[in-house]
C-alpha cells in the first residue's frame, strides 16, 4: 500500500474523534489489569453485547484501549504489593517490589507508567510503518526457532538463582514438573492429572499466578503490620520530587525502553507466545547487556523498565497476525476477531486494500489510548504509592477476597479457587525457605511451550536433534542464548579479578604483604 497523506490524516482525525470512548476504556482497563485474575479477555467477553451494538470503528477503539490499559494496570500491584495483576507483569515484581521496600514505590510506578506507555506508543507507530514486514515474522519463527526463544526465558531461572544456584534450579525444575501436568501435546495422553478433568488442559496459569504471588504474599503480610518496613515508611510519603526522579530515570534508560519494546513486538507477532514470555525474555536480555547485572533483583530501575516496555510492546504484535492473515495472536485478539466477523469484516491481506480505515485505524486508536494513558495515570502515581501505607489488617482480607474471585473468573471453575489456595501454600513455603517463586512460575509458563515446540521439531526431524540447528534464524538465536549465559559469567570473572587487583595494589605500593 502506498502511503496516502490524506488517508493518514483522516485516520488520525477519526482516532481523536473517538477519545470519548477511549478514556473510559483506559480507566476500566487499568482497574481490570490491577486486579489479579481479571483480564482483558474476560472483560471483553462480558462486554461483548455492548461492543456488538457499537459501530465497528468505535468497538475496535474501545476494545484496543481496554486491552492496552490492562497491560499497564498489571504492573501496579506487582510494584506495590508484590502481586502481578497479569502474567506479563510477573517479571516486574523482581525489581519493582524491591524498590517499594526501599521507599521508592512512587519512582517505580512512574518508571512502569512511562516504560509501558512509551513502549506501547513506539511499537504501535512502528507497526503501522512495518506491518507488511511484521506479518512475515511469524513465518520465520517456527517450532525450531521457538525452542530457542523458550530457552531464552528459561535462562532467566539461572540469573534469578545467582545467589543460590541449587535452590534456583530446584525451584525451576519444580515449576517445569507442574507445567508438565495435563494432556501430552503429541499423543494426547493425560499425565499427572490425578483424574481431575480440570487439569487435562494443563495447570491453568491464572490460579497458579494468583496463588504463588498474591495469596502467598497475603499470608506473609499477616505476619507484619505494614507492607514496607517501618524504616521506609517516611520515604514512602508522597512527594512530587519522586515523580520527577522517576521521569529522570525513565529518560536515562530511554534506549532500554525502545529496544525491549521491540522485543515485545516481535514476540507478540508469534501466535500463542504472549506477554509473559516477552517480559521474561526482555528482563533476561536487559540483564545480559547491563554493565551491572548484579544490581538486578535488588530494586534496579532497568528491572522495571525492560519487562514493562516489552509487556506493552506485545499489544501491537498480537494484532498483526489477526489483521494480516486472520490468525489471532492471543486470546484477547480472538475476542476482537469475533466482533470483526460479526460486522462482516474479512481478515487477511485484502483487508489493507478494501478497508484500510479498519486495518490501520486500529493502530491509530492504540496510539491514542497510550497518549491518554500517559497523561491520565502519571499524576496518579503520587497517590497510588500511598497504598503501601495502608495497614495489612485491612489489605489482607481485601486481597484474599479479590484474588479468590479472580481465580474463579478466568474459567468459572470452583476447582480453580482451591487450586489457587494450594499454590498459595506452595508459594508461602517457598518464600519462607528462600526458594524463588518467580523461578517456579517461569517453569510453569515456559515448560509446556518448550515441550510443545521441542516435540514438534523432533517430529519434523524424525527424532534427529540436529533439526534444532537447521535454520539460519534459529542458529542466530542459539548464538544469543550461548552469549546470554557466557557474558554474565565472563563479566563476573572480570569484576572479581578487578576487585582482587584493587585489594592487592595498596599492599604492593607500600611493600606490605597481604595477610
Amino acid at each position: 500500500m502506498g502511503w496516502d497523506s490524506a488517508l493518514l490524516l483522516s485516520l488520525a482525525v477519526d482516532a481523536v474523534m473517538l477519545t470519548w470512548v477511549v478514556v473510559p476504556a483506559v480507566l476500566l482497563g487499568i482497574l481490570v489489569g490491577a486486579i489479579p485474575g481479571f483480564s482483558a479477555q474476560n472483560t471483553l467477553i462480558i462486554l461483548l453485547p455492548l461492543t456488538l451494538a457499537m459501530d465497528i470503528n468505535t468497538a475496535l477503539a474501545f476494545m484496543v484501549s481496554l486491552y492496552c490499559a490492562t497491560h499497564l494496570g498489571g504492573g501496579i500491584p506487582a510494584i506495590l504489593v508484590n502481586m502481578p495483576g497479569t502474567g506479563g507483569a510477573a517479571a516486574t515484581t523482581l525489581d519493582g517490589y524491591q524498590m517499594t521496600l526501599k521507599g521508592r514505590a512512587q519512582q517505580a510506578l512512574v518508571l512502569c507508567f512511562v516504560a509501558s506507555t512509551v513502549g506501547g506508543l513506539v511499537t504501535s507507530i512502528a507497526t503501522v510503518a512495518l506491518l507488511p514486514f511484521l506479518a512475515q515474522v511469524g513465518m520465520y519463527l517456527r517450532s525450531v526457532e521457538m525452542v530457542a526463544v523458550m530457552v531464552f526465558g528459561l535462562v532467566l531461572i539461572a540469573a534469578i538463582a545467582a545467589d543460590d544456584p541449587l535452590k534456583g534450579i530446584i525451584a525451576g525444575f519444580f515449576g517445569l514438573m507442574i507445567g508438565a501436568i495435563g494432556t501430552d501435546h503429541i499423543y494426547g495422553t493425560p499425565r499427572a492429572a490425578f483424574g481431575f478433568l480440570e487439569l487435562y488442559d494443563g495447570v491453568p496459569l491464572v490460579p497458579a499466578l494468583i496463588g504463588l504471588f498474591a495469596i502467598s504474599e497475603a499470608f506473609s503480610m499477616m505476619e507484619r503490620s505494614t507492607i514496607v518496613p517501618r524504616s521506609a515508611v517516611v520515604d514512602s510519603r508522597a512527594h512530587w520530587a519522586d515523580t520527577i526522579e522517576g521521569l529522570r530515570l525513565s529518560l536515562k534508560y530511554w534506549w532500554l525502553t525502545i529496544w525491549t519494546s521491540f522485543v515485545g513486538l516481535l514476540i507478540g507477532v508469534v501466535p500463542g507466545a504472549g506477554a509473559s514470555i516477552a517480559s521474561f525474555v526482555a528482563y533476561q536480555q536487559a540483564r545480559m547487556f547491563s554493565k551491572t547485572p548484579d544490581e538486578f533483583g535488588k530494586g534496579f530501575a532497568p528491572g522495571v523498565v525492560a519487562p514493562e516496555s516489552a509487556n506493552n510492546g506485545v499489544t501491537s504484535g498480537t494484532l498483526v497476525p489477526l489483521m494480516a492473515i486472520g490468525v489471532p495472536g492471543g486470546s484477547t485478539a480472538a475476542v476482537m476477531m469475533v466482533v470483526l466477523q460479526y460486522h462482516g469484516i474479512v481478515l487477511g491481506p485484502r483487508l489493507f486494500i478494501e478497508s484500510p480505515d479498519i486495518a490501520y485505524g486500529i493502530f491509530f486508536s492504540m496510539t491514542l489510548s497510550y497518549i491518554v494513558m500517559l497523561f491520565t495515570i502519571l499524576p496518579l502515581a503520587r497517590y497510588m504509592s500511598q497504598v503501601v501505607l495502608i495497614p495489612t489488617r485491612i489489605l489482607v482480607p481485601l486481597i484474599l477476597s479479590l484474588t479468590i474471585v479472580g481465580a474463579f473468573a478466568n474459567r468459572e471453575y470452583v476447582f480453580d479457587m482451591g487450586l489457587a489456595l494450594v499454590f498459595g501454600v506452595i508459594g508461602y513455603i517457598a518464600r519462607k525457605t528462600n526458594y524463588h517463586v518467580t523461578a517456579i512460575l517461569i517453569g510453569i509458563i515456559l515448560g509446556p511451550l518448550f515441550e510443545q515446540y521441542l516435540l514438534r521439531s523432533l517430529r519434523i526431524g524424525q527424532g534427529d536433534l540436529t533439526i534444532l540447528f537447521s535454520s539460519t534464524t534459529g542458529n542466530v538465536l542459539w548464538a544469543f542464548v550461548v552469549l546470554s549465559v557466557l557474558l554474565p559469567w565472563l563479566r563476573s570473572r572480570q569484576q572479581e579479578r578487578q576487585r582482587r587487583i584493587e585489594r592487592e595494589t595498596p599492599s604492593a605500593l607500600t611493600g606490605d604483604q597481604p595477610r
